[in-house]
């Protein structure tokens, strides 16, 4: 190679490199052909010696190629997907320098009235394990893989992200749960870029605070930016949001509706949500009613009372972080509609959400025809939602598709 030049020794350096090697069983085979992109520890039958955060080069039981993947010595989840590319270590980092710019490019089609949005959704986007979201001219970044922490990778998103939306800053998400699974060391959040880290953005009109850093964070569901929008399409009269975190339907409501209450159980989330109706104030007819209760309980003692409701939406925290719950999670979901129906006048309007990837929408339909049995009430689908586009679903991978949201009138 003495008479090679510096770029011709580094090419010719990349083409003969080798990747780790992981041959995994017929299981894991069929699932990556038929597009999904998760590898679990479980179905790998040998591997070279590898170490965290690893590319790594996949072939079945009988040696064929089947892509080329990121490899975690602790998450269950062994391996993610880049690709059915033959990818070398060299090229990684170039890679990531095409994925970030698309994943922006993807969302400018998609997002209409709104500064706020996700940047990138993880396997949807091909850089699995990232999540990046932009609320007006602040970003947030968190990196939930062995892969995505690595001080290069983390280098070279931070540079495309900053090139590419010019952010005012860039604030570190860190979700310490994940970062133990991942045997990550513990990491603070933090500015990684810029000057600011607290900013307003907008959602179909209606403006919210954001902090990215220390006591209460604040922000909104941008999963549901959507769904905010056709709810209140459809949304009249009295209305009651449900689990309304930080007023994100509340909000919206309160637009279009005459009368407008919303529960929680965090009194932290609801003193933000009250700061937003500030913000929106010149658009509210009435104030809205904050009301700190646990949503079971609240429903409850309406239902009996005979409070009725032209519009009641219910939004509630994932149930089902498992599979193991999911009959408890089913009759949870049931007893709010149950109660939530019993409460709508005829001609109302029921708003119903579930977040758990592991409540399928055929599940999550038959418990609302149950609920709708129960109180012998009568309802007709407006609209069956789910995540904004900004969450793109991989066909081929169900577990990017996770967010319900139903649209009924009695």
């Amino acid at each position: 190679m003495a008479n090679l030049t510096v770029r011709e020794r580094a090419k010719a350096s990349r083409e003969t490199a080798k990747n780790p090697t992981i041959t995994v069983n017929w299981r894991a085979s069929a699932r990556l052909r038929h597009g999904h992109v998760w590898v679990y520890r479980s179905d790998i039958l040998k591997q070279d010696e590898l170490a965290p955060a690893a590319l790594v080069t996949v072939h079945d039981e009988g040696g064929k190629f089947l892509g080329t993947a990121l490899y975690s010595s602790s998450s269950q989840i062994a391996l993610r997907f880049l690709g059915i590319e033959k990818l070398k270590a060299a090229d990684l980092l170039p890679e990531l320098r095409k994925r970030v710019p698309a994943a922006i490019e993807y969302r400018k089609e998609l997002v209409e009235n709104a500064d706020a949005y996700r940047v990138v959704f993880s396997e949807a986007d091909g850089l699995p394990g990232l999540i990046v979201d932009k609320y007006n001219d602040v970003l947030s970044l968190q990196a939930l893989t062995q892969a995505m922490d690595r001080g290069d990778v983390r280098e070279v998103i931070l540079k495309e992200l900053v090139d590419q939306l010019a952010p005012a800053g860039v604030v570190e998400s860190v979700d310490p749960r994940i970062r133990k699974l991942e045997s990550l060391p513990p990491r603070e959040e933090s500015l990684l870029h810029g000057t600011k880290q607290d900013t307003t953005f907008h959602l179909n009109g209606v403006r919210f605070h954001y902090r990215g850093l220390g006591g209460q964070k604040t922000g909104a569901f941008l999963d549901q930016r959507e769904n905010y929008a056709a709810t209140a399409r459809y949304a009249h009269g009295r209305a009651l949001d449900v689990f309304t975190y930080q007023g994100g339907f509340a909000l919206h409501l309160a637009r279009v509706c005459k009368e407008v209450a919303a529960v929680d159980s965090s009194r932290p989330a609801l003193e933000v949500a009250e700061q937003n109706e500030q913000l929106n104030r010149e658009h509210h007819a009435k104030d809205i009613e904050w009301i700190e209760a646990n949503a079971f309980d609240l429903l409850k003692d309406y239902s009996t009372a005979g409070e009725q409701y032209d519009t009641i939406v219910l939004d509630p925290p994932a149930f089902a972080k498992s599979k193991k719950v999911l009959d408890t999670a089913m009759r949870g979901y049931k007893e709010l509609n149950l109660r939530a129906l019993k409460m709508l006048k005829p001609g109302g309007v029921l708003v119903t959400c579930s977040c758990s990837f592991h409540v399928p929408e055929a599940d999550f339909m038959d418990m609302l025809r149950a609920a709708s049995f129960d109180a012998r009430r009568t309802l007709k689908v407006l609209e069956r939602r789910g995540q904004s586009q900004d969450h793109p679903v991989l066909l081929s991978v169900p577990e990017t598709g996770y967010l319900k949201c139903v649209i009924l009138t009695v």
